[in-house]
């Protein structure tokens, strides 16, 4: 029987791992570093078992790589990770704890004689690179929204001593982080946007859908207008949301790669042939000027 592991730093979002590990059959396992509440929290994501981890508030994540790594080879498995900082950074200290290769953006994975046949993202998304690996393979998903209220697993506790990695000091970002990758709703906001202090109007809007706001890399990189979290590409967040509201965005590769997994995509520009209006699921032609206020107050939040 197969055993899986999904690596859970605090509370990572799980709901992108969990289809790809229900393709291994077997057991799942959601091996959780953090306090109690976060254990008890991924015990209701629909794992087969929960293996717990505490970590004191001087500890982090990537610590207990080494741990993990004994965990899985003393029932040997393929081991998932979603794209977040911490889980990233914990995927590939295990791994090479391992020995395991890494690979990044599986969408299907399939036993073979000796190791796994995965078949994954490249190039941005826009083609897909199967490869087989032997022995144990380390996989890094998109982490999507959590799926709560399913049976809770046992949970399992594993105190660790003896920690190799200690936490000297903290600087924390005065700034919330935004949870783009987990998020149901996302509406971002391209170069249509002519000045910083507009990004009022697209926060109202927002707020009215319940959705996480985000951005362009030049918004975020060029102009500093939105931190650095909220950028949507490439190199910056994946997401998977249920809707997903481009306003003023003209759809670059980078940026579309981060966002073609939403369910639907709704644009808003000016330009009938910009390149996101091929991604997109409705078009609405206009300037966001416009069209945002108006959307705004339709949901009952009128500016």
């Amino acid at each position: 029987m197969t055993n899986t592991y999904i690596l859970v730093p605090g509370s990572a979002p799980t709901g992108g791992l969990m289809p790809i590990a229900a393709q291994f059959g077997g057991t799942t396992t959601l091996v959780v570093i953090g306090d109690r509440s976060q254990a008890e929290a991924a015990a209701e994501s629909g794992a087969d078992r929960v293996v717990w981890f505490p970590t004191g508030s001087d500890e982090p994540a990537e610590a207990f790589a080494s741990a993990v790594a004994r965990l899985v080879a003393s029932e040997p498995g393929p081991v998932l990770a979603g794209r977040d900082p911490a889980s990233r950074v914990l995927l590939g200290a295990a791994a090479a704890a391992l020995g395991a290769p890494v690979i990044v953006g599986a969408r299907e994975v399939n036993a073979v004689a000796d190791g796994y046949r995965v078949t994954a993202e490249v190039f941005g998304g826009i083609a897909l690179r199967t490869t087989e690996v032997d022995g144990p393979v380390a996989l890094l998903v998109d982490g999507g929204a959590t799926v709560d209220g399913c049976p809770p697993a046992p949970v399992i506790e594993q105190p660790v001593v003896g920690l190799p990695i200690a936490q000297l000091s903290l600087q924390v970002d005065k700034g919330a982080v935004a949870h783009l990758g987990s998020a149901a709703r996302v509406v971002a906001v391209g170069r249509g946007l002519r000045s910083q202090d507009d990004l009022s109007l697209v926060k109202e809007l927002a707020t009215a859908l319940g959705a996480e706001l985000g951005c362009t890399r030049p918004l975020a990189e060029g102009l500093d207008w939105l931190g650095r979290d909220r950028y949507i590409g490439i190199s910056g967040q994946q997401i998977a949301p249920e809707l997903y509201l481009a306003l003023g965005i003209s759809g670059q590769l980078q940026h579309i790669a981060g966002a073609r997994r939403a369910d639907v995509i709704v644009a808003v520009n000016t330009d009938e042939k910009a390149p996101i209006v091929a991604e997109a699921d409705y078009l609405l032609v206009g300037d966001l000027y416009d069209v945002v206020p108006a959307l705004t107050s339709a949901m009952g939040a009128t500016p």
